[in-house]
């Protein structure tokens, strides 16, 4: 692992996301380093990746993780919770990385939206806009809200709105009256 202190849970999931692609495992950033990339920089000490499991399981995820010598800790969600399950990994520096694995009403083609990018000397595959915007109206907390409303805002042009309105749709009515107190907002 490169990490040599703390503060470098990005450098952490550098390492994490190199380990999943070697083993062909499908992930998007999230977070605050997606909110980062897509124009809104904010201050987090955490590193978030979703993973995408169309052809592997949580046990293979697993399996690809523990070779890295990390401390690797899986919670598994109740049928009422949105994320199936996370899998923290961390180092002896107090650095983590929190895995989603899979998220409900994440529309199927949210890998195909993904965007690859270079980030300290490494490709990294960020969440797609629209998909970042949606996850952050389901997610529904206040930074998560003002995150959505400022990518509606500052990336306007830049966004497909149509395709934001469904995504938010298939997050459920929650998310939908989020976005719609929001667009209120802007027209006031």
């Amino acid at each position: 692992m490169r990490t040599k202190g703390p503060g470098e849970s990005a450098a952490l999931l550098g390492d994490v996301v190199k380990c999943l692609s070697q083993h062909g495992i499908g992930y998007a950033v999230i977070g605050a380093m997606a909110a980062a990339f897509h124009g809104i920089v904010r201050s987090s000490l955490d590193a978030d990746a979703l993973v995408f499991l169309r052809d592997h399981s949580l046990r293979d995820v697993q399996t690809a993780l523990d070779a890295m010598g990390a401390e690797i800790t899986v919670r598994r969600g109740d049928e009422a919770d949105p994320i199936p399950a996370l899998i923290q990994v961390a180092d002896s520096h107090g650095n983590s990385v929190d895995l989603l694995m899979g998220l409900r009403g994440l529309d199927p083609k949210a890998p195909d939206r993904t965007v690859t990018a270079e980030h300290a000397g490494q490709e990294l595959r960020f969440i797609g806009l629209e998909d970042f915007v949606a996850m952050k109206l389901y997610a529904g907390g206040p930074v998560d809200l003002e995150d959505a409303r400022a990518m509606l805002s500052l990336r306007r042009d830049d966004l497909d709105l149509r395709l934001v309105d469904d995504l938010a749709a298939r997050f459920g009515d929650a998310a939908v009256r989020s976005l719609e107190r929001i667009r209120d907002r802007a027209t006031d």
